[in-house]
């Protein structure tokens, strides 16, 4: 792709204007587009980048009465890196001397932490993930319609009301680009730079980004003078995604204590490395899993992070499905509850969405076909949960949206059908 076009980006719907009365903070990994994202939302406003030392010291030395004169409502990019920029915000904003600041930051703890002690009840959060399929397809100015599985979460109805009405299968013209987003996913994940490179050079940026991670975003959250026990378990991590999380086998297999793996993993978690999915229950059997699962949140990082670049195994297509699904429902359904159920039978089901209007389960195979056999958690999910059931979905790597029972309202769904 020789020119920077921009892709749009779903936060979009969900940011106010400046006209309104309110601190916006928006965290994410870094390179993720927070920066492009803030300065066409609001392109009247000052913008400053604390990355830079220089602004970084003649911000420290604003008095916090002289910050509305000199300041005014402001893009703070990075506010984490100047701690005295909360309070000054903070003192304006209460003053009513200014009406509107956007906080943005690549450490979600530092930022928070800042706002939660200075900000409580004046900021609204929210989150910029790396690129979704859905936003692959479209340039910024060409909002799309929104994909099937917001229409499958948002909706009061079950999901064979929608589902009903989706073509079974996609003529070859119609296919072809969501295809070519999923794909792209699925190999080089959503970091926005990499559509801009080369193939060649795209493992190259990865590397450099993983660096850079350690070097800039782990120095901001530790001090870690020997980083290879780190290194060791993000390897670790890495290579688990999809898997149940054991900590005492992570840090056995890392050689370090259960307390520093514990901590290390939740270095990676607070830097949108990594997620873990708590179990669900209801009570429904008291022998429900304990431990969560973790994924790792980008399929490019994962890729170069484990050199594992040849077709995805179950493990890796698992967390394509729930990464992907993860990023919409934290983006555009923040309410939505998304766990995973597994008893100590063996009886799993991959996902679990809950919302208002009831409950989604997901199965998540990585084949072409799939068969009855592969509904069995969800048929005996539907019958626990009655009334609450919307309907039970197999993600698979097909080409066909197929019913599969009426009764429990059990579909197969081909994964670029539903994130598209």
């Amino acid at each position: 792709m020789n020119k920077k076009t921009l892709k749009y980006r779903w936060l979009l719907d969900r940011l106010n204007s400046s006209g309104n009365r309110r601190i916006v903070v928006i965290t994410g990994a870094r390179q993720t587009g927070k920066t492009t994202l803030v300065r066409l939302k609001y392109p009247d406003l000052n913008y400053i980048n604390l990355d830079s030392i220089e602004d970084r010291q003649v911000i420290a030395e604003i008095r916090t009465g002289a910050w509305a004169r000199v300041i005014g409502e402001a893009v703070i990019d990075e506010a984490q890196k100047e701690p005295s920029v909360f309070e000054k915000v903070k003192w304006a904003f209460d003053q009513g001397e200014i009406d509107f600041t956007v906080l943005t930051g690549s450490s979600r703890i530092l930022l928070l932490s800042g706002v939660k002690e200075t900000m409580a009840g004046r900021a609204f959060l929210f989150d910029l993930w790396p690129l979704m399929a859905s936003e692959l397809l479209h340039d910024m100015n060409d909002r799309p319609a929104p994909p099937l599985i917001h229409r499958l979460v948002q909706s009061d109805q079950d999901i064979s009301h929608h589902l009903k009405e989706e073509s079974p299968v996609l003529l070859s013209k119609d296919e072809e680009a969501p295809l070519w987003a999923t794909e792209h996913l699925a190999m080089w994940g959503g970091m926005p730079e990499l559509l801009f490179l080369e193939k060649e050079e795209r493992r190259q940026w990865l590397s450099s980004y993983l660096q850079t991670f350690l070097e800039r975003d782990l120095a901001d959250l530790a001090r870690i003078r020997d980083l290879s026990p780190f290194l060791k378990l993000q390897r670790l991590a890495m290579l688990r995604s999809g898997q149940l999380l054991s900590y005492s086998e992570l840090a056995r297999d890392a050689g370090i204590s259960v307390n520093t793996a514990k901590r290390f993993l939740e270095y990676l978690k607070i830097s949108y490395q990594a997620v873990l999915l708590k179990p669900w229950s209801r009570n429904l059997t008291s022998r429900v899993i304990k431990a969560p699962k973790l994924y790792w949140l980008d399929m490019g990082i994962l890729r170069q992070g484990t050199r594992r670049w040849g077709e995805p195994d179950g493990n890796m297509f698992e967390t394509l499905v729930v990464g992907e699904i993860y990023k919409w429902v934290k983006t555009m359904c923040p309410d939505t509850g998304l766990y995973f159920y597994r008893t100590r039978s063996g009886m799993e089901t991959d996902l679990v969405l809950e919302m208002e209007t009831g409950i989604i389960g997901m199965e998540i195979k990585n084949r072409k076909q799939v068969n009855r056999a592969d509904f069995r958690s969800l048929r005996v999910l539907a019958q626990k949960l009655g009334d609450e059931w919307k309907g039970g979905i197999v993600v698979y790597s097909g080409r066909e949206i197929i019913s599969f029972s009426e009764e429990y309202r059990l579909w197969a769904v081909p994964l670029h059908r539903l994130i598209c």
